[in-house]
């Protein structure tokens, strides 16, 4: 999706920051795979999402939204340098390696339609097997230096298209006995390094390239991308408190056989 340089009409491109936004905002945040969802938007709705000021506008407008919702734990980092320290224990793992993913060009032989649908569904039976967690274990009492190691590792994983991140971290805190609502608190606490890192790259790839014009429909991406981020953890942390996390489990296995079918 060119933007500065396109003969689409400003209509066009307008909805296409809508369903782009749409896609971050819902799919950053809940355990179901924002990859898959870019490759059918890309497929079906004909959306390329390869401008660098949209995407770091994208990720600029979720990381605006998950550190207003989180505004009271972050704030409490100041008092609790320890809890900081376990988020960014746990974020550089991905960090490391995602970075030398795209450096020498290795994401791309991971970006395979089969690929993502098999981990759509294996890592969404792996969540349906993690939530069958009894135990109820909170961060302010049990997040420990040796959890945030785990989950961090495991996160690795998350960069291999379709497993997602906050299903991965997720999964993870609940095979650590940490109930939803805290396994849902830790994966979006380890969203904020990462989000920011993912920002940062990308302004640094538009340095380079000496493209630094920011346009209305930048401004439109980070806006609705925070809107739908935010409300998207307002609701997805209610549904937690009555429901498990089997839904999900569903929707993945059911997404992935479409993308089978579908994409052949």
């Amino acid at each position: 999706m060119h933007i500065l340089k396109t003969k689409k009409t400003i209509k066009v491109l307008m909805l296409e920051i809508f369903f782009l936004s749409l896609i971050q905002g819902i799919t950053e945040f809940l355990p179901i795979s924002s990859s898959a969802h870019l490759l059918l938007a890309s497929k079906y709705l004909n959306i390329n999402n390869d401008n660098l000021t949209i995407d770091i506008s994208l990720h600029l407008g979720s990381l605006l939204a998950v550190i207003l919702f989180f505004k009271d734990e972050i704030i409490s980092f100041i008092s609790n340098k320890s809890l900081l320290v376990k988020i960014l224990i746990g974020s550089v793992p991905t960090m490391i390696f995602g970075f030398l993913l795209i450096k020498f060009n290795l994401i791309s032989y991971l970006r395979d339609i089969n690929i993502i649908a098999i981990t759509t569904i294996f890592f969404g039976i792996l969540l349906y097997f993690a939530d069958k967690s009894k135990e109820k274990k909170t961060i302010e009492k049990n997040f420990s230096f040796k959890d945030s190691i785990y989950i961090g590792l495991l996160q690795i994983i998350s960069l291999i298209p379709g497993v997602s991140r906050s299903g991965i971290t997720i999964t993870a805190a609940r095979f650590l006995k940490f109930d939803r609502i805290e396994s849902a608190k830790i994966s979006f606490l380890l969203s904020i390094p990462t989000l920011m890192a993912a920002s940062s790259y990308t302004f640094f790839k538009i340095f380079e390239q000496k493209n630094l014009e920011i346009t209305t429909l930048n401004f439109l991406a980070i806006i609705l991308s925070f809107l739908i981020s935010y409300l998207t953890l307002k609701i997805f942390v209610r549904l937690l408190k009555k429901f498990s996390l089997l839904f999900f489990v569903y929707y993945r296995i059911l997404f992935g056989i479409f993308i089978l079918i579908s994409l052949k």
